[in-house]
């Protein structure tokens, strides 16, 4: 096969190297000799070259790339023996966690076909994932626990883009895709290193009243949703550009529009509903409705994907309580596109979203310096997931607890009271 046939002409070029600048100066802030380790879809070699050329010319030491390809994926699930589902590449996640302990930053780029394994047998797809989850963890925990600089971008996959317009060309579903990640990812503007910077001050805002307030938990409530989320001790929010433990500021997630912060594992109650489907590793779980006792999911159903999400929760015991609560407005850009990605990292940003899994250490009040028995001890959640899944709209009113009880208004009909 000639790669080049492969790869996609319809994409403004001037728009992809102003995403792949923004990925290296914005999302990263590289520094000078520090080597970059680089994940992506053989679909996104466009933008692969363009990431690593600017990340040499920023001074990068070395970038390392990592390709997946769809076709080599679903082989697996074809071809492969039973026993090939409980297996993992350990051995290169510790190569990254060690990457990533000598200095190097991380870089993603999404954009795999969000139903590439909705046909599979779904035992098989969960055993995959929990085994890929249980290696990837020494690698992970360096990215939650913010010892690094990290970002993902998305890149437009034809095999996507047929799944977010199923109705339109491939050629013109492209095209319609990549405008949209270049609109949420704020490059298709003049000056996207200022626009961020402008945003990011946006965001610094919103966290700082919430910091500002102390809430003892949020009090959502909306059409299938009455939900109280006990906040961690020493709970801090954050959005936007942040910095991690290596004294680099970056962001995270390109493009985002929320405020974040830690629940506290226990104290979690009441019932919430999904407000958008969830593509989580190739399944689409929808109509997502669960029930939390003493911050535990005691009852979960979905009208699709229901095997799937039930086997994610049983992933480990932390994979039923929350590691994250975010804050989006309703008339965030990605909302007001009207578009279902189907992709977390947007899907996400139009909409107020909870975490199962994982917490992030620096949403503590100097969670750098915390152990992980002094971060359970607050309430953070620790699991092998962290999987984001949106439960806000026009309709959801949200209110912040104090400790005394006394409420405030945060969110009204999905924006900002």
């Amino acid at each position: 096969m000639n790669i080049h046939s492969e790869i996609n002409t319809t994409v403004d070029p001037i728009k992809l190297d102003k995403l792949a600048e923004v990925a290296v100066k914005v999302g990263l802030q590289l520094q000078r000799d520090q080597d970059l380790v680089m994940t992506a879809p053989l679909a996104a070699l466009p933008l692969v070259r363009l990431i690593t050329k600017h990340a040499y010319m920023a001074g990068a030491g070395l970038v390392t790339t990592f390709y997946s390809d769809e076709e080599t994926t679903l082989a697996r699930y074809a071809h492969a023996p039973d026993a090939s589902f409980d297996k993992a590449s350990g051995w290169l996640y510790e190569g990254m966690a060690t990457a990533y302990a000598n200095g190097a930053a991380r870089l993603a780029i999404a954009g795999d076909n969000p139903l590439l394994l909705s046909g599979q047998d779904p035992a098989k797809v969960a055993r995959a994932n929990k085994a890929n989850s249980t290696a990837y963890k020494p690698a992970l925990e360096k990215i939650s626990n913010f010892d690094i600089n990290w970002n993902i971008i998305s890149y437009p996959n034809p095999s996507w883009a047929k799944v977010v317009f199923p109705e339109l060309p491939e050629d013109e579903a492209v095209l319609r895709l990549a405008e949209a990640i270049f609109a949420a990812s704020r490059v298709d503007v003049a000056d996207p290193i200022s626009a961020w910077a402008g945003h990011n001050a946006n965001l610094k805002k919103r966290s700082s009243w919430l910091n500002g307030e102390r809430f003892s938990a949020l009090h959502f409530t909306g059409p299938g949703t009455d939900l109280m989320v006990g906040l961690a001790d020493g709970h801090e929010w954050h959005g936007g550009a942040s910095t991690a433990k290596n004294g680099v500021t970056c962001n995270p997630n390109i493009p985002t529009e929320e405020v974040f912060t830690t629940p506290h594992a226990l104290k979690v109650e009441g019932h919430v509903s999904s407000t958008k489907p969830l593509s989580h590793q190739g399944t689409l779980i929808d109509e997502i409705q669960v029930r939390f006792e003493g911050g535990r999911i005691v009852e979960a159903k979905a009208s699709k994907g229901e095997a799937v999400l039930n086997k994610v929760l049983d992933t480990d015991e932390g994979a039923r309580r929350l590691g994250e609560v975010a804050l989006v407005p309703h008339s965030s850009p990605i909302s007001a596109s009207g578009i279902l990605f189907y992709n977390t990292l947007f899907d996400e940003n139009a909409s107020c979203h909870i975490a199962l899994g994982q917490c992030y250490s620096k949403c503590f009040l100097e969670g750098a310096s915390l152990s992980q028995e002094q971060i359970a001890a607050q309430g953070g959640n620790s699991s092998l997931i962290h999987i984001d899944w949106m439960i806000g709209s026009d309709r959801i009113d949200i209110d912040g607890i104090k400790a005394d009880g006394s409420r405030v208004p945060v969110m009204r009909k999905g924006e900002w009271a």
